[in-house]
Parts: C-alpha cells; structure tokens; sequence
C-alpha cells in the first residue's frame, strides 16, 4: 500500500466565502475515523490515506480497483449536513472536496432533499463498462451562435435526454475538472491528461456552440449520460491535478482547421469499448512515446486539427493580458487585477488589501499568494493565465452575490443624494457645469481599470474628447452610440461607477481610512479632489482646483478654505470629520438642494408649510424622503421643491414619531430634528440594511402573468439557485412569467418537495420567501458573546437578516430572561414582525422614538441593559 491525500475546504455557495468550524469526519472500512475542523480560511488540515500502489492505475490490463473509497461527512450547528460516500483516494495524488455548506432552513421554509452524494466507482474501473460518447458522424448539428464561448455555467441533465431527472448548473471549469475526475485517473503523464481534457472541453463547447439541446425543446445544455455525451457526476471529490490543468486550458478547444466551431471530439477508453475517436488509454502510451497534448490529440483526430484558445468568455470582466504580471509591474492590467482581489478580499478578509494603484508592489504579492494559496494554485505570487481566470472567476462569483441580493434591498437613499441624480436634460458637446463634471469624473475613473476607455480631464467642459470617451462607453454596453449622455447613458455610468466604488471602497462616502495630507497620491485623493471641486462651484470661499490625483498645495488651500468655511480645524489634512463634512455637501451640491453659499442645514428663516417652494423645500424633503427609507411609517415624497399636500403628510408623519408638534408645518425645532435625524443616519448610523419583502399580491401567478409580482418570484428564485445547484435560474427579472420562470419554479418544487404546479398561489409565495430569507439570513451563532459587540455599521429594520440581527435577537432574549420584562424573540437572524414589535416595545421603555427601526443608540441602549456599564472607581 501506498498513501494518497485528501484536503477539504468549506465554502458559501461557489466559493463566494469560506465557512469555518466545520467537522470533517472520514471514515473507511478497517480503518478508525479520522475528525478534523476547518480553519477561518474553510481549509481542514490534509489528511494522509492509504491507497493502492499507483502502478495499477497505469496499468491498462489491471482489473484491481486502483484507488481506496472513503465516506466523508460535513457537520456545523445551523448548517445542513452533507455526506459524501465513494469519495476516491489515488496513490501520491492529493483529492480535492470543496464543500459547499448550505444553511438549516428556518422561518417556516420547507427542506431541500438530503445533501448526500453516493460517488459511483470511476468510469474506467465500473463493472458495467467505461465511459464513451456518441460517434460524431450520429450528432449533425446546424451551427447556432455566431461564434464559440466558453461560458460562465453549463446546466447538465443527470441522465438520458428523455429520463426524469434533476438538471443541475455548474460552472463549467468546475464542469470540465469533474468530467476529467470521472473519466480518467490523475496518475496519467500531464500530457495524456491535457489531451483528454481539452477533448472533453471541445466537445461540451460543440454542445454550447450548436445549442444541441435547447433547439430540441430541452431545457439543459448537455446530459451526463456516456451514451449520448460524457461522464459527470455531481458532489463527487475532484484531483487537484486535474483542477489545476483546466484553471489552465479551460478557454482551449479543438477544431479542424479553417473552421470556427469547437470539434465534437469523440472518444473511448480503448479497452473495453472502441471507436473512431480517442483511446483515452491509448493516450498515456502516446504519452509515454513523448508526444505531447496536440501531437496525441492529431493522432487520433487527423493532422488537420488544431487547439485554439478563446477570450470570449461569458461574464468574465477582463481577458488574460497575454504575459504574467509580477512584482515591478505597473498599469491598467494591475489595477484591474488588484481591484478584483480586493473586493474578493471583503469575503477573504484575511487575503489582505492590495491597494488599487496600479502597482505590483508588496502588498499586492502578499494578496496574490494568499488566494493562490487558499485556490489550490501554484504558490509564486506572480498572476499567469490561471491565476488571472481564477481570480476573476472568484470574483464574478463574489460580485454576483452582492448584486443579486442589492435586487432585493431597500433603497438606501445614498443612491440618490450622492450626487448620481440625472440632471434633466441631456448633456452633449458645447454642456458645461457640474453635471459634465460628475460625467467627466466617473468616465475618468472608469478608465484607470477599463484599457477600452480613454482618460479625460475633469474641467466641465463637454469637449470632443468627453463625446469620444462616452462613445467608447456606450459601444462597450450596449447602448446608443452618439456620445450623447441621456437619462439612460448617465443611469449606466453612474451605476458602473457605483460598482467600482463598491469594489475598491469599505465605507460608501468613500473615506480611505486614514487621514489623507499634502504629498499623498492616488485614487482617494483624486475622490477628495472631485468633491471639493464640486463643493467650489457653489461656495466662493473655497478656490477650483485640478483632479489630478496628487495632494499639492492647492489642494491644501483648498482643505482649508473648505475647513474655515465649514467650522472645522483648518489643519488642511482631511479626516473623518472633515471628509464626512465635505461628502455631505458635495452631495447636497450635486443635487440641487441648496443656494449659492448657502451650508446644509440652515433653517431659512420663516416656516415652510403647503404652499412654499424654493430650494429650502427641495432640502427639507431630501431629508424627509432619506428618513422614509429608514422608517417605513413615513410616507415618501417627491423632491421637487414644491410644498404640497404629500409634504404636508409627511411632515406631519415625522413630528408624530419625535414628539413634536404635528402641524404639517416646518418651524425651527421641526427643521433642526430633520436635520439633525438625517445627518446621523448619513454619518454614525450607517445605511439601511434590509429586504424589500412583498406581501403575496393576492391572487395567483401562472404562465402569461406579467408585473413587478412575476419579478419578485423571479427574483426569489434567482437567489436560491445560486445557492442550489439544482434549482434553474429563472432568467431576466422581466416580470414575464415565461417558460424559462415555469421551468426555475418546477425546479425548486422538487428540489423543496413541493408538489409540481404551473401556479404561485399565497403558499408558494410565502414559502418561496420564507426560503430566500433563510438563506439571505445566514446562519446565526447560538451562543451569547462574553460582552456586547460593537455597533455593526448600518441601521436594521424589517426585512433585515443576519448576524447582527441575531445577536440582537440573542441579547433581547437574554434581557426577557433576566428581568421577565419582554416577551420571547424567534432567534432566526432574520427582522421580522416579533421583532419589530419587541424593538419597539424596548425603545418605548427606554425613552428612545418608537421607530421599530435599530440604530446606533437603540443598539447601544439595548445592549447596556444586557451588559451594564463597568462604574469607574
């Protein structure tokens, strides 16, 4: 006997963040069972396995299994169990489990089926013979898609094309490293592996390419099935061996030359079975005569062939900048690289920041072996072709996430005061003011990390190098080329703006963290830069400087002005305070809100009721519409400037909930309480982090239903294929309720033991809810912290989930227990009607306005009564 490895890492749903303290229990016949716990990174320690002698797996006349067979299970409080039996152990090769851990469903949402995943014995081992697909010559098919690509995920049918059986969507990398686990074994000669695999590419892009099943009705990409395509078997463990060789030629194929479409690259194990194709074993003697990949593959398939690599990839942000990018290196590929790793690195925390300069310096190496190391990569810090493709692919992964879920948030009201509102007429050559400026900016920024967009000046002047960076946008997504910026031109650079802030920055006002002073360089300088000249344009006080990213003397003189003009220590370094201060205005400046030199906040000197207008009023209702997103009971208005009945409404709605006077009339102490609530919500409450969860509309969804409650399923769906494989995505969120919706909803039905309906009555509405806030919840810790944990940064209201509302949960509960003054909260991480009345009930208690919203104080003050004040001596 010899020994072989297997290593297991524990993940979110594709790798979007690692899950620790999850016990990995191994277990095989004869042998004692071996426990080991994931670390913070989702990483076990390896583990060392018997296996037979590696020799068998080479011998093509053995008839022994060539591998030892272990049952693994996965264990951790609130998540589901999963188990994997058959999992497959070769001799001086390391196996691969990447645990994808699913939470406990909760909330009243029905369970999914069993994670249990029974590995069958190898295709070249099984009794009942080894893998082969069809003959070529059996599958004409018209050529579809204008040209291959390799796509994001392929949706593979578990059997026959005509059998009743679950369809699951995969990413195709994880696709192709599973077909190639199942089909050969990860001792062959690397050059006999590379031949099969870029065999196994060709022919699942041929499917791709000819959309061989969906122009049939079908709605999977290919079957698993060895009689009509190749072997897949899913939740099986995988070789490390084998991962690392597709991370490499995933985005090769194989065609006959003068063609474009991927070659249907037949095959057989050239034992048991034989065909005109590839002898998968016949290719480790090839191997072994010194051939290498493409000279094995001309063997089998003619001289007349060739292997072409694509960087048309669906969804991948960048293409492979053709050489490796190493310490010393510099330009817009590094910046591209460094701005992906550092969002990766909000779900990796322990990756490091690697800055986004540009520059491939220290801190960005460390990042890069970090991931490298945590992907199963060669550990060397420099970024090559894999290592490029699995970072971008992490982080479409991450990006994805995050998007998805913001569908479903409330609005935080910063969208729409942080100077991203469409100023109403287009802007055009010959524009100037602040509106070309926020254009200008954004483009400019855009550009440091896009080589298809040109740099430009920020000066307000929309001049022929403006038009020609915003044609280079539009032509870049799809939109109108006329270097025209019309409400829908703006929408999309302000929100591919937005994604980039989101990307490169943890606070949304964009503060770096750290003071910034005279002598510092980059993209944070260049941010404070733009807001001051923003600011400029409506104060005289403060002098117009250029955006250049450098802090100089100017833009020190221009610090101060800002600080005397604003009551601050004119130190000309910004720091929190001066920064928060001057995000504030600059959107307050953007929006239109207030009048030449005039400071947020300032009460206008006479009442505002129904009938005033003015910009006073459009100020008062900013901050009226930004508390309404936080407080559900407030009614939302429309900024227009115009006081009317609706403001009136609202005003009233506010003075009730703060105690003052509800005469609909914004006197002195009125106007101080707007400002002073929406300033602290912009500044030490954070934003809202919550659901928009939508009543059942009240009657029931069948295909041909159209309307915002098709998208809402739509929507609901989405999220929970992300996390289950089996469950389809619906598709667009078009509220169209088509085949592709009818086809996500079947999916979960079986995947939840649902009974099968082509409608959404008000129980699968809500049980459709009930499991996306399951997911989108989290799992909470059980256990109640030694002291009270920090503030978490953003306000919570109904709809919120996660941990932070759970240690809520957890210390409102400990407070009932004690003192026998409230009642019980389900302890679900997850804000819904219970507590939201138990919050309101302690802010009542405690003095505080009974918002049943939590901010700051609230939390403070909820968690003081759990753990009192230390008296000082």
């Amino acid at each position: 006997m010899m020994n072989g490895c297997l290593l297991v890492q524990s993940y979110a749903a594709r790798q979007s963040a690692p899950v620790p303290g999850v016990t990995v229990t191994v277990r095989g016949e004869g042998h004692a069972p071996v426990t080991v716990t994931t670390d913070t990174t989702g990483t076990a320690p390896v583990i060392t396995l018997p296996a037979p002698d590696k020799a068998l797996s080479l011998d093509e006349a053995n008839t022994q299994q060539p591998y030892s067979v272990w049952e693994v299970t996965a264990e951790k409080e609130g998540y589901q169990t999963v188990t994997l039996q058959g999992v497959q152990v070769f001799a001086c090769q390391r196996a691969l489990i990447l645990l994808e851990m699913l939470p406990a469903q909760r909330l009243g949402a029905p369970q999914s089926k069993p994670e249990t995943f029974d590995i069958p014995a190898h295709s070249l081992y099984r009794p009942e013979g080894p893998s082969s697909v069809a003959p070529a010559e059996n599958c004409p098919a018209p050529l579809v898609l204008a040209t291959p690509i390799v796509p994001t995920t392929i949706t593979v049918h578990l059997g026959k094309p005509k059998e009743s059986a679950r369809n699951v969507t995969v990413s195709f990398r994880h696709y192709i490293a599973n077909v190639a686990s199942s089909e050969v074994y990860p001792t062959w000669p690397e050059q006999a592996l590379r031949a099969n695999i870029h065999a196994q590419i060709s022919l699942a892009m041929n499917r791709i390419f000819t959309e061989w099943y969906p122009s049939r009705g079908y709605t999977f990409n290919i079957t698993n099935s060895t009689s009509y395509d190749q072997y897949y078997v899913h939740g099986r463990n995988i070789f490390e061996v084998l991962e690392k060789l597709t991370d490499d030629i995933f985005n090769t194929y194989v065609r006959r030359q003068g063609t474009i479409e991927p070659y249907y690259t037949e095959y057989c194990d050239g034992k048991s079975v034989t065909c005109k194709g590839m002898k998968q074993w016949g290719t480790v003697d090839r191997a072994n005569e010194g051939k290498n990949a493409l000279q094995i593959l001309k063997y089998y398939y003619g001289n007349d062939i060739e292997i072409v690599r694509t960087n048309n990839l669906q969804d991948i942000p960048e293409s492979y900048p053709g050489s490796p990018l190493r310490r010393g290196d510099s330009g817009t590929n590094v910046r591209i690289i460094q701005r992906q790793l550092t969002r990766i690195a909000k779900d990796y925390p322990f990756f490091g920041n690697p800055g986004t300069d540009g520059v491939f310096g220290a801190a960005t190496e460390s990042t890069v072996k970090a991931f490298q190391k945590q992907f199963s990569l060669t550990v060397d810090g420099v970024v090559g072709r894999a290592t490029w493709y699995k970072i971008s692919y992490i982080y479409v992964s991450v990006k994805d996430l995050a998007e998805l879920t913001s569908e479903g948030e409330k609005p935080s009201g910063e969208s729409n005061v942080n100077g991203s509102t469409y100023p109403g007429t287009a802007l055009q050559v010959g524009s100037t003011g602040t509106g070309v400026e926020r254009i200008q900016f954004w483009l400019n920024a855009l550009a440091e990390f896009d080589p298809a967009l040109p740099s430009i000046s920020v000066d307000g002047i929309y001049g022929n190098a403006t038009a020609n960076a915003v044609r280079a946008f539009q032509r870049e997504n799809g939109l109108t080329v006329d270097g025209v910026v019309g409400p829908a031109t703006w929408e999309a650079i302000a929100a591919a703006y937005n994604s980039l802030e989101s990307d490169i920055q943890d606070q949304p006002s964009g503060y770096p963290g750290t003071p910034l002073r005279q002598g510092d360089r980059g993209d944070s300088v260049r941010l404070l830069q733009f807001y001051l000249r923003m600011v400029a344009s409506n104060f005289s006080s403060i002098p117009t400087i250029t955006v250049d990213g450098i802090f100089g003397a100017a833009t020190t003189s221009a610090v101060k002005a800002f600080q005397k003009e604003f009551g601050l220590t004119q130190d000309g370094v910004v720091g929190p305070a001066t920064w928060q201060k001057l995000y504030e205005v600059y959107g307050d400046v953007a929006d239109s809100l207030l009048a030449p030199n005039q400071r947020p906040g300032t009460y206008p000197g006479t009442p505002l009721k129904q009938g005033s207008t003015g910009t006073a009023v459009r100020e008062a209702q900013f901050y009226l519409r930004l508390l309404a997103v936080y407080f559900p009971t407030l009614p939302t208005v429309t900024i227009d400037g115009i006081y009317g009945p609706s403001t009136t409404a609202a005003v009233k709605a506010f003075q009730t909930m703060f105690g003052l006077t509800a005469d609909g009339i914004i006197g002195p102490a009125t106007w101080q309480a707007l400002y002073e609530q929406a300033q602290r919500l912009r500044s030490s409450d954070g934003l809202l982090a919550a659901f928009n969860l939508v009543p059942w509309p009240g009657f029931e969804l069948m295909p041909g239903a159209e309307g915002p409650s098709v998208a809402f399923v739509q929507f609901l769906l989405r999220y929970i294929s992300y996390f289950y494989d089996t469950v389809q995505d619906p598709g667009k969120l078009d509220g169209i309720f088509g085949q592709s919706t009818l086809d996500s909803l079947h999916s979960w039905q079986l995947e939840f033991n649902q009974p099968e309906s082509d409608t959404v009555d008000d129980f699968t509405w809500n049980a459709l809810e009930a499991t996306f806030l399951s997911l989108a919840g989290g799992v909470p810790d059980s256990t109640v912290p030694a002291a009270a944990p920090d503030y978490p940064g953003y306000v919570m209201a109904p709809g919120s989930a996660g941990g932070a509302v759970s240690a809520l949960q957890q210390a409102m509960n400990g407070i009932a227990q004690l003192y026998c003054v409230a009642d019980f909260v389900p302890n679900d991480g997850v804000y819904g009607t219970e507590t939201t009345s138990a919050v309101t009930a302690f802010q009542q208690g405690l003095g505080l306005p009974a918002t049943g919203v939590v901010d700051r104080a609230t939390w403070d003050a909820i968690f003081a009564l759990l753990y009192p004040p230390i008296p000082e001596a």
